[in-house]
């Protein structure tokens, strides 16, 4: 079983506590299907499983396969820098059939931020390099595909589908207890 390859720190996108029961990173693509069906899931994973439940975000997206991948990830780095970025990943889930350019400006008009620092942003280095260091740990702790999700540090790989995740968030906060 693969293991996560770089802990979980301060670079890390971060939503619940990190000494919680369970620590789920999440390597994911804007773009890609079965990760907007994972979002759902999550959701109603954190609305269950409440203080209990700490979740990281890390990209991972697939250019080869997604050409908006990337721009809606460089979208999300660019709003984090602005500390919104947990409404911009929302965001830019909900809206994942028409990613695009904009989307992207309609979207920093609802967060207030500006449309030509989103432009800037997407020629940016800085943000270029925090996505890269992102598919480098994926890839480094085991990724081949998005979504892909590791519980404490261990690679969950689902037998038939992400709902799966459920009983294995269960099975690692009665491990914990």
């Amino acid at each position: 079983m693969s293991g996560l390859s770089v802990p979980v720190n301060a670079n890390d996108h971060v939503q619940g506590r990190l000494d919680a029961a369970v620590v789920l990173v999440e390597y994911a693509d804007y773009q890609c299907p079965y990760c907007g069906e994972a979002f759902s899931l999550v959701k109603r994973l954190q609305q269950r499983f409440g203080e209990q439940l700490c979740l990281v975000f890390r990209n991972f997206p697939l250019v080869q396969s997604h050409p908006q991948a990337l721009p809606a990830a460089i979208t999300a780095e660019y709003a984090a820098a602005h500390g919104k970025f947990w409404e911009a990943h929302d965001a830019l889930f909900r809206s994942q059939q028409q990613l695009g350019e904009v989307v992207y400006r309609e979207l920093m008009r609802e967060l207030g931020l500006p449309e030509d620092g989103l432009a800037a942003a997407m020629d940016d280095n800085h943000n270029l390099a925090r996505i890269q260091s992102d598919i480098e740990s994926g890839v480094r702790s085991g990724v081949t595909g998005t979504p892909a999700f590791f519980i404490n540090g261990r690679l969950f790989q689902p037998r038939q589908s992400f709902e799966e995740l459920y009983d294995a968030i269960v099975q690692a906060i009665a491990e914990k207890q």
